[in-house]
């Protein structure tokens, strides 16, 4: 097998990685100097250079002979090879956290979540923003059972943030309490924390009524392209108050 079809089996993540270790390396390199060091076509690298400066890198160009891609190292550090996705993860966890007091060292947090947040492009801090519209927090009522909780999927997160984004239904396999598993498709509205737990609030157009989906009895979810839908109001109760969004952020 060549080294071209080597590389090709490759994820792009590895061969994303190794450009970001050659620019580092040599401060400047050219994209056919790219091409031939790790062995991809001209328009993969291309692709991979928009992908890692949607990632947070700063990789600026350099027009005219001599020029070429260089890249700042000041992104490396605060990107810390974070997908947009993992991002999202760690601000919305540690402003739940905090919105129900049990954070410690909490101006440290927002100290590395604040350097993490700026290396975010800008229509994805755009995004952040709106998903925190969607941030409830409650207090779970003692009746409630928790001795069956289980683990949230990893992929809950971006498959929701799609949906919600993009206003696309999204589709999932659901256990209920007594262990009955369905098929849902429904119009996320908003994410609802109860700590310990947290639910999946939506509008499920088959009941034609809002329902409240534990998010860890969710399984293979995905957001469903095409029909979009329109946001509604939900109806929490009075003990439910938003999620804030820090105001050391600008």
């Amino acid at each position: 097998m060549s080294p071209l079809n080597v590389v090709c089996e490759l994820s792009a993540r590895p061969r994303q990685d190794a450009i970001v270790r050659l620019l580092r390396r040599n401060g400047t390199m050219t994209i056919a100097g790219l091409v031939t060091e790790v062995g991809a076509s001209r328009r993969t690298v291309l692709r991979d250079i928009s992908a890692l400066r949607d990632q947070g890198f700063a990789i600026h160009s350099e027009p005219g002979r001599g020029g070429g891609l260089q890249l700042d190292p000041q992104s490396v550090l605060t990107t810390a090879r974070l997908s947009v996705s993992e991002v999202f993860a760690l601000i919305i966890s540690v402003s739940a956290m905090r919105a129900t007091g049990s954070i410690p060292f909490l101006g440290l947090a927002d100290t590395g979540l604040a350097k993490i947040e700026k290396a975010l492009p800008t229509d994805k801090i755009r995004d952040l923003r709106r998903l925190f519209k969607c941030l409830y927090v409650g207090t779970l009522a003692p009746q409630v059972d928790i001795s069956n909780m289980g683990k949230m999927t990893p992929t809950l997160l971006p498959a929701f943030e799609t949906a919600f984004l993009r206003r696309l239904h999204l589709q999932f396999q659901y256990r209920d309490a007594k262990g009955v598993e369905t098929r849902r498709k429904v119009e996320p509205q908003a994410v609802l924390i109860l700590p310990p737990l947290w639910y999946l609030v939506a509008w499920d157009p088959a009941r034609d009524d809002f329902r409240h989906f534990r998010m860890d009895r969710i399984s293979r979810p995905r957001f469903v392209d095409g029909e979009t839908f329109r946001r509604r109001h939900v109806p929490f109760e009075d003990h439910v108050r938003p999620v804030r969004e820090p105001t050391s952020r600008s």
